[in-house]
């Protein structure tokens, strides 16, 4: 099978997938982050396309940012006295 990056977000505080979350995952390899998709999770809390296809993985370093803030704060769930960040990005190497 061929390698291909993909995610799945789950909502744990309500139980369910984290529909309409925007995601997106950028390139750290030279001096400036290089944008390289952004995309929003489907029903499943999956995107409807892989981050990275086969023929677009590479070695390198990369960052996914979940927009957590925002997705809480669409969802008009978010209590007063808890504050999400509006972003967490969560950095990893391919080798």
């Amino acid at each position: 099978m061929p390698t291909r990056l993909s995610t799945h977000v789950l909502d744990t505080a309500h139980g369910c997938p984290a529909q309409g979350m925007q995601i997106e995952l950028w390139s750290l390899d030279s001096d400036k982050r290089k944008l390289l998709k952004s995309i929003r999770t489907n029903s499943d809390g999956r995107t409807d396309q892989p981050l990275l296809g086969a023929d677009e993985v590479r070695v390198g370093q990369y960052e996914i940012v979940f927009y957590v803030g925002d997705y809480f704060a669409a969802n008009g769930d978010v209590p007063s006295q808890v504050r999400f960040p509006r972003s967490r990005p969560c950095p990893f190497r391919n080798r």
